[in-house]
């Protein structure tokens, strides 16, 4: 598994893919979806798939796969080498999702949901493997959401597919154990090879959930008055938002009224409205639009005294 280009550019999102068995171009193969790193504060969420043909479904069983979340780091690390050793008839596919695109995200307007971006993460991947030539017959999925408007969604979009979205997923159908365990080790080597582009040196950030009094502390004394975090966290969780509150400059920013009623679309009246110096119709002079991304950001126009 080589996560170099995501090492390298930690703040981008990156794709991670095994080689295709050929196996999975001849014959029809079942595919598994799950992720890794849902609930933390800190580091990449990752979503897997993990495939093979249907006939060896039950080969995948026997080696050893089961929910990441049952296994230790050194269990889940044996049965990964299982998998790519068997990569003759065993293929997975990864999307690192950082956490600076998981913020970005959530701080749109409008808000793009994690339930949203685990969705369209499970759905890229399911048609980064057809597109790669594997025969899906079969999808399993572990839920995001209430399980039946999820199967109904992907059913639409995968109409030749049966798709099973299921709770506990991970630990019914053993290619959704592996997509579980390929998601978790990427993860976890992901966050042991964190580089921070902003030169911090820290190794020690707890398991990265809110509740870890390490995750905490870093997060005290990681952020930047003005900037906020480090690029590992991500600003839209709850408990780094509070943090935040407490610690960084505030600023406020003011609705630029002015600018919002010239960008409102003139009444039909004008257009029919006789200047007051003579009979002749002169339109309204056009209104330059502020670019999107000034009035996405709530940005104004100032000027120096």
């Amino acid at each position: 598994m080589d996560l170099s280009a995501y090492d390298s550019h930690n703040w981008e999102n990156a794709n991670v893919d095994s080689e295709i068995p050929d196996l999975c171009k001849k014959e029809p193969c079942v595919l598994g979806v799950d992720e890794a790193g849902r609930g933390p504060v800190l580091g990449p969420m990752v979503y897997g798939i993990c495939f093979c043909p249907v006939s060896k479904h039950d080969d995948l069983k026997a080696s050893g796969v089961a929910d990441s979340k049952t296994l230790t780091e050194d269990q889940r690390e044996k049965i990964f080498e299982i998998i790519h050793k068997n990569s003759d008839y065993i293929g997975w596919s990864l999307d690192i999702i950082s956490p600076v695109y998981i913020s970005n995200c959530m701080y749109k307007r409008p808000k793009v949901s994690l339930n949203e971006v685990s969705h369209n993460s499970a759905i890229s991947l399911i048609k980064r493997a057809i597109a790669a030539g594997v025969k899906v017959a079969e999808v399993y999925v572990d839920t995001v959401g209430p399980p039946e408007k999820y199967q109904a969604k992907l059913q639409d979009i995968f109409p030749t597919i049966k798709i099973t979205v299921a709770k506990k997923a991970d630990a019914l159908f053993p290619c959704v154990s592996g997509a579980s365990i390929c998601a978790k080790v990427a993860r976890d080597r992901a966050l042991k090879g964190w580089k921070f582009p902003e030169g911090i040196e820290i190794d020690n950030w707890g398991s990265g959930y809110p509740g870890d009094a390490v995750t905490k502390n870093f997060l005290m004394n990681s952020i930047d008055r003005v900037f906020g975090f480090p690029g590992i966290v991500r600003f839209s969780w709850s408990t780094a938002e509070k943090i935040a509150d407490e610690k960084c400059i505030s600023a406020s920013w003011n609705e630029d009224e002015d600018e919002e009623k010239k960008e409102k679309t003139p009444s039909v009246l004008q257009f029919f409205a006789r200047k007051q110096s003579g009979d002749v119709y002169e339109a309204p002079p056009p209104v330059k639009k502020r670019h999107h991304f000034f009035t996405d950001r709530c940005l104004s126009s100032v000027q120096n005294f």
